[in-house]
């Protein structure tokens, strides 16, 4: 099967006096494993029913391979939909429940198990064809309205929370069969989530969004690592973020390419951050000195020690705290280290050696952190 291209164009909707949608404008590449992601509320959902034809836009266009699919009913638009609640047929046997659509279309008698049965194979399912849904677990009825959903070769599958009633760990395993599946058949996966790690695990790119719009587009790493604005900084993972006044700039002679943007022009700034002191950060906007900015660094970034680093760089952030809550979690520890005016700032440390048993660091111990100012990230601007 191949996949194809999805152009979402001005589109808007609203409920009364809700607007869920602000002229959104979308370009998802055939093939692509593409999330939709954003907290309740966002319009992520209305997106995805306007693309499978379940809600009508007030106004824009949805094009499936450069036709406006908008006019078209459902079944005529090459998508088909996992819904987060399966969805099964509880009198119908997993095999009669994958076979469905292709009894409604007619297809011929003979023609039906073969094409049900390799379906049920790739989904792992083959000797399950003649349970019932309730002799099922949640994951293996989830790979039964995958199945269904796949039988009729959409050119475009869209997949609503489909793992979210789903336990922790179970979810973790669908994901990646989930990803598995993709990339053997190799059609589009529109992907609505508010699991900021399940998003980050498989998509090629990700639409973050927040009360109707799109907020950026970006692939996990660009995302992660420099999100565009406040909003995506706190709600991808965990960070420090940090309102700041710039003090001065320096135009970099040999980029650092830290920003990851590709842009040739780096500036290194000195930011003022109320009750912490001065930082520095690279960066790739042209700030001046006085503009509000918003700043922003990973709690992994951050070194955190009993002794004062040695380092003389002077592109090093360094402060000294003391010690507010440690949580110990196997993998790592996350510190609160309270610095200056109370100032907390969050830390993680990675348990990646055997010997590393716990935290040598404890509560109330005085420490150093510290981060180069190209860990840092300005997420947004103040227009000048």
């Amino acid at each position: 099967m191949k996949g194809s291209d999805v152009v979402i164009k001005g589109v808007s909707k609203s409920f009364g006096d809700f607007r869920a949608l602000n002229n959104i404008n979308l370009a998802i590449q055939g093939g692509e494993f593409f999330s939709l992601l954003g907290p309740s509320g966002c319009g992520k959902t209305t997106l995805l029913r306007i693309i499978a034809g379940f809600e009508s836009p007030d106004a824009g266009a949805a094009l499936i391979d450069n036709i406006d699919v908008l006019p078209l009913p459902p079944n005529r638009r090459q998508v088909n939909t996992v819904f987060q609640n399966y969805a099964l047929f509880p009198h119908l046997s997993v095999f009669e429940n994958v076979a469905f659509s292709l009894r409604i279309k007619h297809i011929p008698r003979n023609e039906v198990p073969p094409r049900v049965n390799s379906y049920l194979k790739l989904v792992q399912l083959e000797g399950h064809a003649h349970k019932k849904p309730n002799q099922l677990s949640g994951g293996q009825k989830q790979r039964v309205a995958i199945a269904r959903a796949l039988i009729n070769e959409p050119r475009v599958l869209l997949l609503d929370e489909p793992l979210s009633a789903l336990d922790a760990k179970l979810r973790q395993h669908m994901l990646i069969e989930l990803d598995q599946i993709h990339d053997k058949i190799g059609i589009t996966f529109i992907y609505v989530t508010h699991d900021q790690q399940e998003a980050l695990s498989v998509s090629d790119r990700i639409a973050v969004m927040n009360q109707g719009d799109v907020l950026q587009v970006g692939t996990p790493h660009e995302i992660y690592e420099s999100p565009a604005t406040d909003f995506v900084a706190r709600f991808i993972g965990e960070t420090n973020l940090f309102g700041a006044t710039v003090s001065g700039v320096e135009k970099l002679t040999q980029p650092s390419s830290a920003a990851g943007t590709g842009s040739n022009t780096e500036y290194m700034a000195d930011l003022e951050v109320p009750g912490l002191g001065r930082i520095k950060v690279t960066t790739v906007d042209q700030v001046v000195p006085g503009q509000k900015v918003s700043f922003t660094v990973r709690p992994e970034k951050i070194v955190i020690s009993k002794e004062r680093p040695s380092t003389k760089r002077e592109d090093i952030n360094l402060f000294q705290g003391i010690v507010d809550e440690p949580i110990y979690s196997g993998f790592q520890t996350k510190f609160y280290v309270k610095v200056r005016n109370d100032v907390m700032i969050r830390v993680v440390k990675q348990h990646a050696k055997y010997y590393d048993e716990g935290p040598d660091i404890i509560w109330k111990d005085d420490v150093f952190i510290s981060w180069s100012a190209n860990d840092g990230y300005i997420v947004e601007v103040e227009k000048s």
